[in-house]
């Protein structure tokens, strides 16, 4: 079977037990999975979302920097001047 055929072939539910399985590291069965499984059902996951056009900010590993630099910005590092502490 082709890659394409078979990433069509993912449901929805077999897409959220992949990212389940990829996240907790483990099948529903309890079996850890292995290095390759994880590569697996890591490649399965990206191909299913660029397939159905998921946003960025729904696809697998997205980080939202956008945020963390607000964060950042927001935290002001204080120090106190010397001369008041004594």
């Amino acid at each position: 079977m082709k890659l394409e055929n078979l990433i069509r072939s993912i449901t929805p539910e077999i897409y959220t037990n992949l990212k389940t399985a990829l996240e907790l590291g483990r099948w529903p069965d309890g079996t850890k999975l292995t290095r390759e499984q994880k590569e697996h059902c890591m490649q399965a996951i990206m191909h299913y979302e660029n397939l159905h056009d998921f946003s960025e900010g729904e696809r697998l590993g997205f980080i939202d920097r956008s945020k963390k630099e607000a964060q950042d910005e927001a935290q002001i590092l204080s120090i106190p001047d010397s001369k008041t502490t004594h």
